[in-house]
């Protein structure tokens, strides 16, 4: 089989780890050219990376016949517009999370690739890593029991301080669910399965933000979406889960997530990440263990959700990073706002079941 090609629109602070693996590791997909609004960018990458091609706009790329696949890396409120156009030039799309910024963006997306008959996919695809996998198998096979319960926490005092460009974090598209949630959401409905209604409650600590960062150092962001965000999850298995996400906290430790069973409870690794630690406590053993992983891709290996779409668009085989995943987790991300502001639980719409786990043998560039 031939590579999948891809247009890769937008080329920030994401693309690095996407142009090194999808360069190097990735056999299944070849990133043939690159557009970004600061031509730059796309001169640097296609310059390090031996590309092919630069778009003077996205357009120019939707309409290549030779890009199979785009992969969607601009800011969060940009991804419903390049998406759709994608989408309408007849491409298939990988976008970064979330699908859109908001759930009715998200439902229009997937109407319109299944109109088109077009895959759908996005990010994250930490949950394909060694670490997520392993707990799956974990608890798929037992090890705590029945799931009774989850508990997510992502505690920060925001981007400001550290990145290039902080603002978008903080307008529409951003704030701390829409943009560290969909690693920790994704995390857990592969882990326990779908969730049939949340609660939440939001608010925004301050009104606004100063850039202490270069080179954007003094300018105050207004603060226009809730940066602190307190939810409760009912899964269709049972169980009880809560999320916390907040950039208005000082916090000097890994915050955590954990899975708790009726025979024992687990810790999962940081859900950023493709490997981590893994802790395992039963009452028989007395203390937590230190679990092995049992997968591979234990490294960073964004753009293993591309490979895996592509390998799927190769074969005909289901993909795991498919929409019918991403959009129900935007639903969950969005509707703790909207329970937040109408005061009561919200039902959710979508229903989702959990694709087929990895397999404990990949090889790097074979995925099956």
């Amino acid at each position: 089989m031939g590579t999948v090609k891809i247009a890769m629109i937008g080329v920030g602070a994401i693309s690095g780890i996407y142009l090194e693996n999808i360069t190097n590791v990735f056999k299944e997909i070849e990133i043939i050219g690159v557009c970004d609004l600061v031509r730059e960018r796309a001169e640097n990458a296609k310059e390090k990376y031996q590309i092919k091609k630069i778009y003077d706009t996205m357009y120019d790329a939707f309409k290549d016949p030779e890009v199979d696949m785009v992969l969607n890396l601009t800011r969060p409120y940009e991804h419903f517009e390049v998406t759709k156009e994608a989408l309408n030039a007849g491409k298939h799309v990988y976008s970064e999370k979330p699908l859109g910024a908001n759930f009715d963006e998200g439902k229009a997306l997937v109407a319109l690739a299944e109109e088109k008959n077009l895959m759908l996919g996005g990010a994250p695809d930490t949950f394909l890593g060694s670490g997520i996998q392993t707990c799956r198998k974990l608890i798929d096979d037992g090890f705590i029991g029945e799931p009774i319960g989850a508990a997510a926490f992502m505690i920060c005092r925001g981007h400001e301080t550290w990145h290039p460009d902080p603002e978008f974090y903080y307008k529409y598209g951003g704030g701390p669910m829409l943009d560290m949630g969909p690693y920790y959401v994704t995390a857990l409905v592969n882990l326990l399965g779908g969730v049939n209604s949340v609660t939440g409650v939001t608010k925004s600590s301050f009104s606004k933000r100063t850039i202490t960062s270069q080179p954007k150092v003094g300018t105050v962001i207004d603060v226009d979406v809730p940066t602190y965000i307190t939810g409760i999850l009912n899964f269709d298995n049972g169980a009880v889960g809560t999320i916390f996400t907040t950039f208005d906290v000082y916090y000097n430790q890994q915050a955590r997530l954990e899975i708790y069973g009726s025979k024992g409870t687990l810790l999962i690794p940081d859900p950023n990440t493709f490997g981590g630690s893994i802790k395992l406590l039963r009452p028989e053993d007395g203390e937590y263990k230190e679990m092995p992983l049992l997968f591979d891709y234990k490294e960073n290996s964004r753009g293993l959700g591309v490979a895996d779409m592509a390998k799927a668009l190769q074969t005909g085989r289901d993909y795991r990073a498919n929409y019918k995943q991403t959009c129900h987790v935007l639903e969950v991300l969005t509707s703790f706002e909207k329970s937040s502001k109408e005061g009561k639980s919200i039902t959710l719409k979508t229903a989702y079941n959990r694709e087929i786990p990895m397999l404990n043998n990949p090889i790097h560039g074979i995925l099956d």
